[in-house]
Order: C-alpha cells, then sequence, then structure tokens
C-alpha cells in the first residue's frame, strides 16, 4: 500500500511500525522519492483492513490524502515488521 500527502517528516513510519506490531503483523514501511509511504505488510485480512484503516488517519502533524491499497495472496516473506532506511 502506499499512503500519500504530507507523509514524510511526521513519524509516519514509525506510527506504522508502532500500528502494524499492535496487529502482530509482519513487512516493513519505507519513504520513497516522491514523498509518499510505502507500506508491504502481510498477515491476516481483517489486520490489515484495521492497519488501513489507522493509516487513512495517521500520526499527529500528517495529512493523509490517500492510502492505495493492493492485495496479493499471503508470501511469508517477513519474518517481524521493519522500517527500511534509504
Amino acid at each position: 500500500m502506499v499512503a500519500s500527502g504530507h507523509v514524510q517528516g511526521v513519524f509516519f513510519r514509525m506510527f506504522v511500525h508502532r500500528e502494524a506490531n499492535a496487529l502482530g503483523l509482519r513487512g516493513c514501511v519505507r519513504n520513497r522519492l516522491d514523498g509518499s509511504v510505502e507500506v508491504s505488510v502481510e498477515g491476516e485480512r481483517a489486520k490489515l483492513e484495521a492497519l488501513v484503516e489507522r493509516l487513512r488517519k495517521g500520526p499527529p502533524g500528517a495529512m493523509v490524502k490517500d492510502v492505495a491499497v493492493d492485495w496479493y495472496e499471503y508470501a511469508n516473506e517477513y519474518d517481524d515488521f521493519h522500517i527500511e532506511y534509504i
């Protein structure tokens, strides 16, 4: 999924990390060069949907314009949820 709007420089990645871990999800979050934030995440569908709703609100200071979601088959690619730095 990709969150767009004012989502960099407002601790958005840390927010995603905290929320994903609270839901027991695995994956990663990273800033993109275009100013958006990309989230690759795996887990139960209901928990993924809960994360999407939380990302639409974002942390204080963020102004989330959109969260674009693409659904894929579970691939078991991740052992934990982490922040990737570029």
